[in-house]
């Protein structure tokens, strides 16, 4: 069931309708706009049709060229589009006046027949050439915001995040109760890293480690402690009597 209603007089705004049409059906679906040259199907009463769906629908988008307010049929009791209008009113259809274009002003008042004069006073959309796809998209998004119906069914709505720890999440590495010195680099991959409770350095992952907060303590003679790569010798000083030569190599 169309929420949206395209209301347009052939000659004045019906490229700009058909295009909005066609705009709001890829954002809503297909069925979700009643555009009367695409939607009335051949053999269908267009009178029955066409009121049935205004009465139904969530919205009435009405579209208004330059010509739109001097048009003598908007004084005609069977014109179309007035009935339409009309029609939507008296079964509670909200109607937005879209005015195509940038020359198009806002509706005077005055300047309407009697039973349209309410045209005027409600806030209006506009959708112009130079700015089509911007324009496009604030319709979609009011549109949105004023139908549940059509909130539901807006391709472009904000999807629900993913899992974080659903499949394929990223696995962080925890360490707790570390009163050592901890280092993880490299890439981790889907496998997390638990530490508890180490008592000296801990590496997950690929790259080097340094740790310069536990290294060993030595004392005494002949003491020797050799960190990383060693390319030179080793020399030991061993101490002697007082005022003896130490011994060296």
């Amino acid at each position: 069931m169309p929420e949206i209603f395209v209301n347009y007089r052939t000659g004045d705004g019906n490229e700009t309708a058909a295009l909005l049409s066609e705009g709001l059906s890829q954002r809503f679906g297909e069925d979700a706009v009643f555009f009367a040259g695409r939607s009335i199907r051949p053999g269908d009463a267009f009178s029955e049709e066409l009121l049935k769906e205004v009465r139904r629908c969530d919205v009435l988008l009405a579209v208004m060229g330059r010509s739109w307010l001097s048009h003598p049929g908007l004084r005609e009791e069977g014109d179309w589009v007035r009935t339409e209008i009309q029609e939507a009113w008296q079964y509670g259809v909200r109607v937005i006046p879209v005015l195509s274009g940038r020359e198009m002003g806002r509706l005077d008042r005055e300047a309407l027949p009697p039973a349209l004069r309410h045209l005027a006073e409600l806030q209006s959309l506009r959708i112009a050439s130079s700015s089509y796809d911007k324009d496009l998209t604030a319709i979609g998004d009011e549109l949105a915001r004023l139908s549940p119906r059509l909130a539901e069914r807006d391709s472009r709505a904000a999807r629900p995040a993913e899992d974080p720890t659903g499949p394929g999440a990223p696995r962080n590495s925890l360490t707790g109760d570390n009163s050592g010195f901890s280092l993880q680099a490299g890439r981790v991959g889907d496998i997390g890293t638990v530490v508890t409770n180490p008592t000296g350095p801990v590496n997950t992952g690929t790259g080097g480690q340094q740790n310069h907060t536990h290294q060993p303590q030595l004392s005494g003679d002949g003491s020797a402690y050799v960190a990383g790569d060693n390319h030179g010798g080793i020399s030991h000083r061993f101490g002697g009597a007082a005022g003896e030569e130490a011994d060296s190599r």
